[in-house]
């Protein structure tokens, strides 16, 4: 509910909404930009989940990332930042043999340790445990000048400008939903422990990009008596795309252009560039599978199946999967211990918190300006931002870390420049009326 009449609450130039990475690295831009502002900019973020946490449960201790590690937190922004990859490096006391391994992608678990690292330097500026659920708009002489923001533990909190950084939800097809034997590769580290016990025989994993390859890896590595099939409606696993010319896309001024072009041209742009990040695998990874299922053919005992130019038809959740090949027709039936669906995620809808008050194209999706702020009515004063959930607008890089440094500078430039027509900034209002 709304803050009674009388009662203080704290106002802050931005309340973030979720805390990944992207809302992070804000947090660190802010804490950089305050360091030498005369008037700092005050902000607080709110957090559901009780710790800071990224994809935890696919941080396989083999996988890397597919970024460079110079697509940090904040090196495109601020290469001189204390809170660079490099300077995580030397405090964990291993620069040197990341020097010596002559690789610019480091290992999964290594760059969310690195995450954890960043996030304790800022904590002072977050909440945990703490799930916002809902967004009250409060108007001042005719005009929206603030948001309430009210949080599962019954606080509010005011803010003169949003950043949703909701973040990803697993996305699964139509008509599918999760059990205890159906599931989201987004689930699996968590799962593994439990049906270990249960002696498995038989996975089937659906999907052809790189978590779907990286989960089919673990699982034949894990489960030395169980079959694992993959199911997916290409030929083959497709390499990414990650030659110098094609990474481009991923470049800051590849969203100057991206903004600026015709809808046709966005279409157009993105078919061309889908697979540097999307159904793609690391050709390394590709090459190894490939490796096991020709071994498996010479000694007889396949594991690894591949159930290619095929789909799954139906799926009980007993984990019975009828699988129907695209090309003949034909279906074979697979009783499976586990169904494990690497079909992606989508950006979490930020709207239902933010009612009516922001614009939409034709095709119903929202308006967003150069400096990811949501178009709203004339009466907003203040701004909503997006981290995520702005590809139609802004390009492939809308969720993905590649971009991330620059654009939470982006959008705290936009902030700060927009200040000089909000209210004076103070910390708690006198009232709220």
């Amino acid at each position: 509910m709304s803050a009674e009449a009388g009662e203080q609450i704290p106002i802050y130039d931005v309340v973030g909404v979720g805390f990944g990475p992207s809302n992070l690295a804000l947090a660190i831009a802010l804490a950089e930009h305050n360091a030498g502002a005369a008037e700092p900019v005050t902000a607080h973020f709110l957090e559901r989940q009780p710790r800071f946490g990224w994809h935890r449960g696919m941080l396989i201790d083999t996988a890397t990332m597919q970024v460079s590690f110079l697509k940090d937190l904040v090196t495109m922004r601020n290469p001189t930042s204390d809170f660079t990859f490099v300077n995580y490096l030397h405090s964990a006391g291993r620069l040197v043999d990341f020097i010596n391994h002559k690789n610019l992608f480091p290992l999964r678990v290594e760059f969310h340790d690195y995450f954890e690292w960043a996030a304790a330097k800022v904590d002072d500026v977050v909440s945990y445990g703490v799930e916002v659920v809902a967004v009250e708009p409060v108007a001042d002489n005719g005009e929206i000048a603030f948001f309430d923001v009210l949080t599962s533990d019954g606080s509010t909190l005011r803010a003169r400008n949003l950043v949703m950084g909701t973040g990803l939800r697993p996305q699964l097809p139509a008509g599918v939903e999760t059990g205890p034997r159906i599931w989201h590769n987004s689930e699996l580290l968590h799962r593994i422990p439990a049906i270990k016990d249960a002696d498995p025989r038989r996975f089937v994993v659906v999907g052809a990009g790189q978590s779907a390859a990286e989960v089919a890896a673990l699982l034949h590595d894990e489960f030395p008596r169980a079959e694992i099939c993959a199911v997916f409606a290409r030929y083959g696993y497709s390499p990414a795309d990650d030659s110098s010319f094609a990474n481009r896309i991923f470049d800051p001024e590849a969203v100057d252009q991206f903004y600026r072009a015709g809808e046709p041209v966005k279409d157009r742009l993105m078919r061309y560039h889908g697979s540097t990040n999307y159904s793609a695998v690391d050709v390394d990874l590709i090459d190894e599978l490939y490796r096991r299922v020709y071994r498996e053919k010479v000694l007889g005992t396949q594991r690894l199946r591949l159930f290619n130019v095929s789909r799954p038809v139906e799926v009980l959740d007993t984990g019975t999967v009828v699988v129907e090949s695209l090309t003949t027709g034909e279906r074979t039936i697979l009783d499976a211990d586990a169904v494990i669906y690497a079909t992606g995620y989508r950006p979490a809808d930020p709207t239902p918190l933010l009612g009516t008050l922001c614009a939409r194209d034709v095709e119903g999706r929202l308006l967003v300006e150069r400096d990811y702020r949501v178009t709203t009515e004339s009466v907003v004063r203040g701004g909503i931002y997006l981290q995520g959930g702005t590809e139609h607008s802004h390009g492939i890089t809308s969720s993905l870390l590649s971009n991330t440094a620059v654009r939470v500078g982006e959008i705290l430039a936009s902030i700060v420049d927009r200040r000089a027509a909000l209210t004076p900034a103070g910390e708690y209002a006198v009232s709220v009326s």
